[in-house]
């Protein structure tokens, strides 16, 4: 069995608190592009150009992308074959604190969700799967609450069709409108319970942008479905008129990933995560 030192992964999780937070996602980059290129308004077309300014000038003079940096989520897939020698967790809310103190990113949480005050850079969202091998993977997931205010969650009955679940998904959008930043990036869980139809929509956000039509005929016949659903969301919310920090333009959103996962026979859990256009998620495989 492999082992591996617990400072190792507070060293890791520290790198990836910089990273996630200087350098934008290369596909929600590419994606930014390829939508400024096919935007007709002009002041849409301005924005996203100060959009793709902003990320370069946050990744050549390592400062912050958004001024939130967000609560810190956390991905890890621990490989069965290996032994973390020292506490996982606590390795990981060191790491968290060491590098927005090193990095210079805000301080954006609060220990008392009630009293508001306490304010500290720990301890973050921790998500555990065990997998197969002798590997760790960290994903981090800096989430600002502009956008994750605007989560929302549906429990709809098991007869409820893909028509409804569109409607749903795209009241969402219209609701929030400008508030969460657009172009956005909708993440969308389905199934499950409802906690986990939840945690199937932020990991849904961790899936690259698909920018361009996929070519679906040798998918298998659910995943085609599911590609098909995500184009179509994503043509209709782009039609919404939305556009770049809510003033107008076709680039309401620049992508759609849906999660599924097996459900009972009386229920149909549905969420939505919405992303910013400042998706920022950074992976180290140790």
């Amino acid at each position: 069995m492999r082992r591996i030192n617990a400072r190792e992964i507070q060293q890791a999780v520290a790198q990836l608190c910089i990273q996630a937070n200087t350098r934008l996602r290369p596909d929600v980059l590419a994606a930014l592009k390829a939508a400024y290129q096919t935007e007709k308004n002009k002041r849409a077309k301005d924005i996203l150009a100060a959009i793709i300014r902003n990320a370069a000038i946050a990744k050549s003079q390592k400062l912050a992308i958004c001024q939130d940096t967000g609560l810190p989520c956390v991905f890890v897939e621990l490989g069965a074959d290996l032994r973390v020698i020292g506490d996982i967790k606590a390795a990981i809310n060191k790491g968290i604190a060491s590098g927005y103190k090193k990095g210079y990113l805000r301080n954006s949480l609060v220990s008392d969700p009630l009293a508001r005050r306490q304010f500290g850079y720990a301890p973050a969202v921790i998500h555990l799967d065990l997998v197969s091998g002798d590997k760790l993977k960290v994903t981090l997931l800096p989430k600002g609450f502009g956008c994750e205010n605007r989560s929302r969650l549906m429990m709809f009955n098991p007869t409820a069709g893909p028509k409804q679940i569109m409607r749903f998904i795209i009241d969402c959008v219209k609701q929030a409108g400008p508030d969460a930043c657009p172009p956005y990036i909708i993440g969308v869980g389905i199934g499950g319970t409802a906690d986990y139809a939840c945690l199937l929509a932020k990991k849904a956000l961790l899936k690259k942008i698909k920018n361009k039509k996929l070519k679906i005929k040798n998918s298998s016949r659910w995943l085609s479905k599911i590609n098909k659903l995500e184009q179509k969301l994503l043509t209709e919310i782009n039609k919404l008129n939305i556009g770049p920090m809510g003033l107008g333009g076709k680039t309401t959103a620049l992508g759609v990933s849906i999660e599924t996962y097996p459900t009972h026979i009386a229920g149909l859990p549905v969420a939505v995560n919405i992303s910013c256009h400042a998706l920022r998620s950074a992976t180290k495989v140790l």
